[in-house]
């Protein structure tokens, strides 16, 4: 009795999840463009970088090979790096005979409160406030733009008045590795948040993709800049919701601008993972638990009861197996996945909740955040 109850509990979620959270698993905001301005806006784009040299020069390549009417530039914070990024990014800017577009300042060592990625990004925003660009291109040292990419995400932002508008990365999608986890997470982070509400004023929904945010400067300053958000981890939701007092925001699947950054393992998704999981929890057993029960409700539930359940609990659990499983397609095309991927969304699920209690197990240890030889845990986490 109590497995059926279980099970047509997990089929009721899975129906308001498909019909009424924002069609998040159709995958359908994407990136496109607007009517072309009169005047391009100058833009400056702003990379905290720190130990990236295996991708840098290709993402400042392809920055300078944008076919962008306007004034535009780069500022490279080198955080400290000890690989040499800086000398990655000057050669792949010489290649491109653009060497007078890059800046590369050296980033300051990290005060107490910030954290690595925020730290560095003031120190890149506030040169680029010295020449007053309209917009910023927030962006990763691993993230590569499609030589239209800039042009459509600016005529966008001003035809539809934006203060911030982000593109979701495609990720790297190659190894075993990434092919099992990575376009889950995409799934799971679009139901998390439905982009269609993040685009949506009437809705508190707010997120954004920290690989590429363009942001108006003004708006931004508007919001108490960069040190409003100086202690928090995901980074890029936090500066959405800032974001998204001051204006409209938008955020989209892209295929124009990719990330490199590979992840041949589970471990070094695990990593990845591990960094913001209890963070996006705010630090509270009582979240993780309600978490990863909802997640075992919803997920796990309706596999095993449609594989060892009777009766009604058994069609309960098949019927929202095969719903989630046709939920999870539009992601896997994105991505060029076999449609086999989607039954075992259940098991992909149980994979991240191990992440998430091992997030919360590092951050109780005091290893939270540990990004780049940093742990930047509770340091201050914005509200």
């Amino acid at each position: 009795m109590a497995a059926s109850v279980f099970a047509a509990v997990a089929l009721v979620v899975w129906i308001y999840l498909v019909a009424g959270r924002g069609g998040f698993w159709c995958a359908g905001e994407r990136d496109g463009g607007g009517p072309s301005p009169l005047v391009w806006p100058d833009v400056i784009a702003v990379i905290p970088a720190r130990d990236e040299a295996g991708g840098v020069g290709r993402a400042v390549g392809s920055l300078l090979a944008q076919d962008y009417p306007g004034s535009f530039s780069i500022i490279l914070v080198d955080d400290e790096s000890a690989d040499g990024t800086a000398d990655v990014a000057r050669r792949a800017a010489a290649a491109a005979n653009r060497s007078d577009r890059l800046t590369i300042i050296p980033g300051a060592p990290l005060p107490s409160g910030w954290t690595g990625k925020l730290w560095a990004m003031k120190q890149g925003v506030e040169r680029a406030n010295a020449a007053a660009p309209e917009f910023l291109l927030l962006t990763d040292a691993d993230i590569v733009y499609a030589p239209e990419a800039l042009r459509n995400l600016v005529s966008q932002a001003l035809s539809e008045g934006l203060a911030l508008s982000s593109l979701m990365a495609k990720l790297r999608c190659e190894s075993l590795a990434e092919r099992a986890l990575i376009p889950a997470f995409i799934f799971f982070f679009q139901m998390l948040y439905p982009f269609s509400w993040v685009g949506d004023r009437r809705r508190a929904a707010a997120a954004a993709a920290g690989g590429c945010m363009l942001v108006r400067r003004e708006a931004l300053q508007a919001a108490g800049g960069v040190e409003a958000i100086r202690g928090s981890l995901i980074d890029d939701c936090a500066m959405a919701r800032l974001l998204k007092k001051q204006g409209p925001i938008r955020l989209s699947l892209s295929e124009r601008v990719i990330s490199i950054r590979p992840y041949p393992t589970m471990g070094e998704i695990r990593r990845m993972v591990v960094r913001s999981a209890y963070a996006q929890l705010r630090y509270s057993p009582l979240l993780l638990a309600v978490a990863l029960a909802g997640l075992t409700v919803v997920f796990v539930v309706p596999a095993l009861a449609a594989l060892f359940g009777r009766g009604a609990g058994e069609t309960f659990g098949l019927v929202a197996w095969v719903g989630m499983a046709v939920a999870f397609q539009p992601t896997l095309r994105f991505y060029r996945l076999s449609p086999l991927w989607g039954p075992f969304l259940p098991a992909i699920a149980l994979v991240y909740m191990a992440f998430t209690l091992e997030s919360a197990y590092q951050s109780v240890r005091g290893q939270g955040g540990l990004w780049k030889g940093r742990a930047q845990a509770r340091a201050a986490e914005a509200p």
